[in-house]
C-alpha cells in the first residue's frame, strides 16, 4: 500500500504542507489563543524577563572549543541575539575577562545578507587555522548554507574568487587540504537518499564547479547518509569513508592503495581509530576468534593487523549490570573512558605500553551529578583537557587539568534561582516486565511526605542516556515555586549501554512507555504526588513517548506538554528525515511491523471513550527534522474530540523549537505558565 493509498481518509492530510499559506494562517489562529490564554499574565512576563536574563547573562561561561593554541566559542547575550562567533588564547581565556577576538557577527551578518540566519557551527582548516567553512541555517532549520571564510581578512570568500560555496541543503562537508573538500549534498535528482541526507560523496578542488567533482563513493537510496572525511593526524593520515545504512548501521571503510578497505565489524558497532590503535565498541554479541564479547565492551585492535585479517583484541572495558561505558576520548597518550554507574560519572585512564594497557582512575565525579570530559586534543593538545561537572541544582563548574595532574577551577557558572532546601534523590520504579527503571527526583526537603505539583521527563530512543544538568528555567519557575522535578532513565536510552536501547527497539517499544507510567505510578505511591497534579513533558522522541501517554495511559496525569513530536506513526517514514528512523521504530509499509506500530500511534489510537488530560503541543515551521504536520494534525484531530488542547507553532527555530535566546525564553515561560495553570491552579478547561 503506497503512501498516499494509505490516508486518502486522513482529513488532516492537508496540514502536512508545511509553508501552505491555509496552513500557516491555521497555526497563527492557535497561536494568538494561546497567546492570550497564557502569553498575557503578568506572571508570564516575569517569566520570561527572568529567563531571557539568564540566557543574555554575560557571566554565564563562555563554553570554548579547543583546537589547537585557540579556544573557539559561539555566544549569544542580550547584544547580540543571532550571536558572536570568537576566539582566543588558553592564557586569555584563564583571565577573569578574557580578550576575544571576534570572527563573525551573525546579527551583523543577517542584516546586511537580508537573511534570517542561524548559526551552525564551522569547519575550521588545521593546523593553519586561516580559512573555514561556515554553516549557516536559514531560522534554525537543519538544513545549511556553506560559505568558504578567510580567517585572516575576516571575509567570505566568494564563489568567483575560488572561494567554496555550497547552497541550502543537508550537506555534509570537510576538509582534505587548503584546496580541497569532501562533499556530500543535493547535486540533483539522485543524489539524496531516501531520508534526505547526501547518497553520493565527492572530492571537491577549489576552482572547480561543484557538478565536476570527483565522484568517490555512491551509496543506495534506502541508506541513510553518506559521508567522506580526512584523518589529518601527522604520521597517521587517513582517508574515510562512511555508508550509513540504517540510524544503527554503518559501513567504515580506509583508502589504501587507491581502493576503500572495508573494516570488517560488526556494522552496529561504533568504530574508532587514533594512530594505529583501532577501538571497536560492540553493540550486540561479537564472536570474531574464539572468544565471544558481550554487547557494550570496549575492544582494542592493532588497526593495520586487523586490516591484514588478524582477529587479536584486548578488553579495555567490560560493562555489568549496573555500569556502562559513556564515550571516551584520547588525549596524546592517553584513553580516558567515561561510565555511568546508576547513572552516575565515573573515569578511568589507560595507557598503553610494551606489557599492555596500564589502568587508573582518573577523578570522582560528585554525587547526584554528572561529569564530562570536554578540549581533548591530541593532535596539539598533548595530554591536556577540560572537565565540566554540574548538577541539578548545581550549576557548571569548567575545570583545566592534565594527565596525573589535580584539575584546576577555570570558570564557575552563576547560579539563577534558590536552591535552599531542594535535594536530589534517585529511587528505583519496576516496570511491567520486572525491570528497575532509575529516576531523579528534584524537590525542596519540606515537601517529603506531602504530595504535590510534579512534572516528569522522559525520552527513552536512539541510546541517548539523560544524564543531571542544571535545571536554570525549570528551578526559577518551578521548583522555587514548590513544585517537584522528574528525570526519568527509561528503556531505549543508554544509561545502561547499548542493551538498555535495544530493549525498547522496534516491537520491544513498548517497553519505554510501561517504564515512565511506572515511574509515574511509583511518584504517587511514595506519595511525591497525585495523578491530577503530575504534569509530563518531552519533546521528538520524547514527544511520541507523551503522545502514547495520552492516549494510553491519561489516568495518570495531569497536564501533559508535547514538543516537536512524532506523532503520526503511520507517515513518518514519509516525511523529512523520517525514513532514517525506520531501524528505531519498524517500517509502517511492512504489514508485520505495522502491527505492532500500530498498536501505539498515537495519531491512530485516539479514544473518544476516555478522558484525557489537557495537553500543549509545540512544535516549528522551520523544523526539517521532524515535520511539523505530526503536531499539527494530533491538533486538529483533538479539536475534533472536543479535547482540551492548545496548539503553539514557532515560525522558525528548527527541531530546537527556537532560533534565539528570546525565542527560547517565550517557550520556556509558555511551558512553566501551562503547567502552573494546570497543576498549581487547577485551571484546565479551555
Amino acid at each position: 500500500m503506497s503512501g498516499v493509498e494509505q490516508n486518502v481518509t486522513d482529513p488532516y492530510l492537508w496540514l502536512e504542507d508545511v509553508t501552505d499559506e491555509g496552513a500557516l494562517d491555521w497555526a497563527r489562529a492557535r497561536n494568538e489563543v494561546v497567546g492570550l490564554r497564557f502569553a498575557a499574565t503578568d506572571r508570564f512576563a516575569a517569566m520570561e524577563r527572568r529567563v531571557l536574563a539568564m540566557l543574555d547573562d554575560d557571566t554565564k561561561i563562555a563554553y570554548p572549543g579547543r583546537r589547537g593554541p585557540w579556544l573557539y566559542n559561539f555566544w549569544r547575550d542580550g547584544e547580540h541575539q543571532r550571536g558572536l562567533w570568537r576566539r582566543t588564547t588558553f592564557e586569555s581565556y584563564a583571565c577573569d575577562e578574557p580578550e576575544w577576538d571576534v570572527l563573525i557577527d551573525v546579527d551583523a551578518l543577517a542584516e546586511a545578507d537580508g537573511e534570517n540566519w542561524v548559526w551552525a557551527g564551522a569547519a575550521v582548516l588545521r593546523p593553519s587555522q586561516e580559512r573555514a567553512i561556515i554553516h549557516l541555517s536559514r531560522g534554525g532549520a537543519d538544513a545549511n548554507v556553506e560559505r568558504e571564510f578567510d580567517m585572516t581578512t575576516r571575509q567570505f570568500i566568494a564563489p568567483e574568487d575560488g572561494g567554496f560555496f555550497v547552497p541550502e541543503a543537508k550537506s555534509r562537508i570537510g576538509w582534505i587540504d587548503a584546496d580541497t573538500v569532501y562533499i556530500g549534498t543535493d547535486f540533483g535528482p539522485g543524489s539524496l537518499t531516501d531520508s534526505g541526507y547526501p547518497r553520493i560523496a565527492r572530492r571537491w578542488r577549489r576552482g572547480t564547479d561543484l557538478s565536476t567533482a570527483e565522484t568517490v563513493y555512491e551509496g543506495k537510496s534506502s541508506d541513510v547518509s553518506i559521508g567522506a572525511g580526512y584523518d589529518r593526524h601527522p604520521g597517521y593520515e587517513r582517508h574515510y569513508l562512511q555508508r550509513s545504512t540504517d540510524f544503527f548501521n554503518s559501513e567504515v571503510s580506509l583508502l589504501r592503495d587507491g581502493e576503500w578497505r572495508l573494516i570488517e565489524t560488526p556494522t552496529d558497532a561504533d568504530v574508532d581509530w587514533y594512530r594505529d590503535w583501532l577501538l571497536v565498541r560492540l553493540k550486540t554479541e561479537w564472536t570474531p576468534n574464539e572468544t565471544t564479547y558481550a554487547p557494550g565492551t570496549l575492544l582494542v585492535a592493532d588497526l593495520n593487523e586487523f586490516l591484514a585479517g588478524a582477529r587479536e583484541f584486548e578488553v579495555l572495558f567490560a560493562p555489568d549490570p549496573h555500569t556502562s561505558l559513556e564515550s571516551w576520548g584520547w588525549t596524546e597518550n592517553h584513553l580516558i573512558l567515561t561510565t555511568l554507574q546508576d547513572v552516575q560519572t565515573g573515569f578511568r585512564v589507560l595507557t598503553p605500553g610494551p606489557g599492555g594497557w596500564a589502568s587508573s582512575e582518573l577523578t570522582d565525579s560528585p554525587a547526584m551529578s554528572s561529569t564530562s570530559i570536554a578540549n581533548l586534543d591530541p593532535l596539539e593538545g598533548g595530554d591536556e583537557f577540560m572537565l565540566t561537572t554540574t548538577g541539578f541544582t548545581t550549576p557548571t563548574t569548567l575545570l583545566s587539568s592534565a594527565i596525573g595532574e589535580p584539575a584546576v577551577t577555570l570558570k564557575q557558572a552563576p547560579g539563577y534561582f534558590d536552591a535552599t532546601g531542594i535535594e536530589t534523590e534517585q529511587f528505583f520504579a519496576t516496570s511491567d516486565d520486572g525491570t528497575a527503571v532509575p529516576y531523579f527526583v528534584i524537590r525542596h526537603r519540606d515537601r517529603r511526605g506531602t504530595p504535590g505539583p510534579t512534572i516528569m521527563n522522559g525520552y527513552g530512543g536512539f541510546e541517548i542516556s539523560k544524564t543531571p544538568s542544571y535545571l536554570g528555567s525549570a528551578g526559577m519557575n518551578w521548583l522555587e515555586r514548590g513544585g517537584t522535578y522528574v528525570m526519568t532513565n527509561i528503556r531505549g536510552g543508554g544509561e545502561y549501554g547499548p542493551e538498555w536501547h535495544t530493549a525498547a527497539l522496534k516491537e520491544h517499544r513498548h517497553r519505554a512507555f510501561e517504564d515512565f507510567a511506572a515511574v509515574a505510578r511509583d511518584l504517587v505511591s511514595r506519595a511525591i504526588t497525585t495523578p491530577d497534579r503530575l504534569g509530563a513533558i518531552g519533546g521528538s522522541n520524547g514527544g511520541l513517548l507523551m503522545g502514547v501517554m495520552l492516549t494510553r495511559y491519561p489516568e495518570l496525569f495531569g497536564a501533559i506538554v508535547c514538543q516537536v513530536p512524532l506523532l503520526d506513526m503511520r507517515r513518518y517514514h514519509l516525511l523529512l528525515a523520517g525514513a532514517s528512523w525506520v531501524a528505531e521504530y519498524g517500517d509502517p509499509d511492512n504489514p508485520q511491523e505495522w502491527a505492532y506500530i500500530s498498536e501505539y500511534s498515537p495519531y491512530q489510537n485516539t479514544d473518544t471513550g476516555k478522558q484525557y488530560p489537557p495537553i500543549l503541543l509545540a512544535t516549528s515551521t522551520r523544523d526539517d527534522r521532524v515535520h511539523p504536520g505530526h503536531a499539527r494534525k494530533m491538533a486538529a484531530l483533538l479539536e475534533s474530540q472536543d479535547r482540551t488542547v492548545w496548539y503553539y507553532e514557532n515560525i522558525e527555530g528548527g527541531h530546537g523549537g527556537a532560533a534565539d535566546n528570546k525565542q527560547s525564553a517565550y517557550l520556556s515561560a509558555l511551558v512553566y505558565e501551562f503547567f502552573i495553570q494546570m497543576l498549581i491552579e487547577g485551571r484546565r478547561s479551555a
